[in-house]
């Protein structure tokens, strides 16, 4: 029988000094701040590796970003066409973390637009240039999430384009999982697997819904229902060490999961998901941490991630511009035996022009902190600090 934990979290005073940004985040065994890995028996398997897993949120490009993206590129470049690709320049996005994404074993990142050609488009139907997804797989990211709800937004053609762009990318060893062409493909596909250092990771990708449904039952986007899961955890559990789930789910901008949020996730437990990891409120939701059964290697501890809020994007409502980017270890036993060490999150910010710099770009908030006359708009540094101030206090 699982045990469900209650998130705990601690504060310092802003600006003390944390070994990570959340020492002693997840409890184990009802004791905060302890995150037991084996258990205390005499003879146990011992750690043989420890792969690390960074996992962003939800990547955007509104209208905004577009034209700045282009005018910025355009001053160098004065013949530059708007519908050309390769014509943005997207270069200060990820300059602060592109160091912690290329560092990791693998990065993940959901990829809330399409690539459906020019015109290029934002909010509510967003298309996105195919040199968007290349400078995102240049900072480090490894696999493309696309299930979300924007997927079908310029409908089945714009998602099948976006799908071939994506394919065009695995000889650069760029994956993809959330969508797929046809049923053979989710077949093969759904959870998506992919080895690193000989050890297997499943990722299960899944959507609530789209904004666009299709007539036609083809392209896809696997959703919430039950029994589909069921049989997608099984081919991971075949398939694989170690099983990350991904569901866009929750209700939009708001800090807490919602009550369909958490029965999917403890039914993700059940099926033998060794974490859980989420987007699409567009806001940092609450965090989880169930406790699994007892192997030879330790307990199973479970982490649930809500919601990582937005990586990058143009918003800038209440809690809109903090996210989330998970670290989350992998730590593999000599018996081959996986599990899930303590989760380092990483609170970032997104600035928008003209505040920060004059694009664009997002930061980790620990390492701006007293740093304000950095800023070409120094309101943005204080709105900054009191969302940073106000996620922690929602979070304790």
């Amino acid at each position: 029988m699982r045990r469900f934990c209650s998130f705990t979290i601690f504060t310092a005073a802003l600006g003390a000094v944390w070994t990570v940004l959340f020492a002693g985040v997840f409890p184990g065994n009802g004791k905060a701040g302890t995150f037991t890995t084996h258990a205390e028996t005499d003879t146990f398997p011992m750690p043989e590796d420890t792969l690390k897993i960074v996992i962003a949120g939800d990547i955007m490009l509104h209208t905004a970003q577009i034209e700045n993206c282009f005018a910025r590129y355009a001053v160098s470049h004065p013949g530059a066409k708007a519908e050309d690709s390769q014509c943005y320049d997207f270069s200060p996005y990820f300059i602060d973390l592109k160091d912690c994404m290329q560092a990791a074993d693998l990065c993940v990142a959901n990829m809330e637009f399409t690539l459906a050609g020019a015109p290029f488009t934002g909010y509510p139907a967003f298309c996105a240039p195919e040199s968007y997804a290349d400078y995102v797989a240049h900072c480090g990211v490894d696999v493309f999430l696309t299930a979300n709800n924007h997927i079908f937004d310029k409908g089945p053609e714009g998602a099948v384009k976006t799908l071939e762009v994506y394919d065009r990318m695995k000889d650069r060893g760029i994956k993809h999982t959330g969508c797929f062409r046809d049923r053979a493909s989710i077949l093969s596909d759904w959870p998506l697997i992919v080895e690193i250092k000989g050890t297997k990771i499943a990722l299960l990708n899944f959507s609530y819904g789209t904004n666009v449904n299709l007539e036609t039952e083809y392209p896809k986007v696997p959703d919430m229902d039950r029994e589909a899961l069921a049989r997608a955890m099984s081919r991971a559990r075949e398939k694989a060490d170690f099983i990350i789930a991904l569901p866009h789910w929750g209700i939009e901008y708001k800090l807490n999961h919602s009550a369909n949020q958490q029965e999917i996730a403890e039914y993700l437990v059940r099926l033998g998901a060794d974490a859980i990891i989420g987007s699409h409120p567009h806001v940092v939701q609450d965090t989880t941490l169930y406790d699994g059964e007892l192997s030879p290697a330790g307990w199973k501890r479970i982490p649930v991630v809500y919601s990582l809020g937005n990586f990058i994007s143009n918003m800038s409502a209440t809690n809109t511009q903090i996210g989330l980017l998970v670290t989350l270890p992998v730590i593999r036993y000599t018996d081959k035996t996986c599990l899930a060490g303590e989760p380092e999150l990483e609170l970032t910010w997104c600035s928008l022009p003209g505040r920060l710099r004059d694009s664009h770009t997002t930061i980790p908030v620990k390492e701006y902190l007293g740093r304000r006359s950095e800023w070409k708009d120094p309101s943005d540094y204080d709105k900054m600090v009191q969302t940073y101030q106000r996620i922690l206090e929602i979070l304790k």
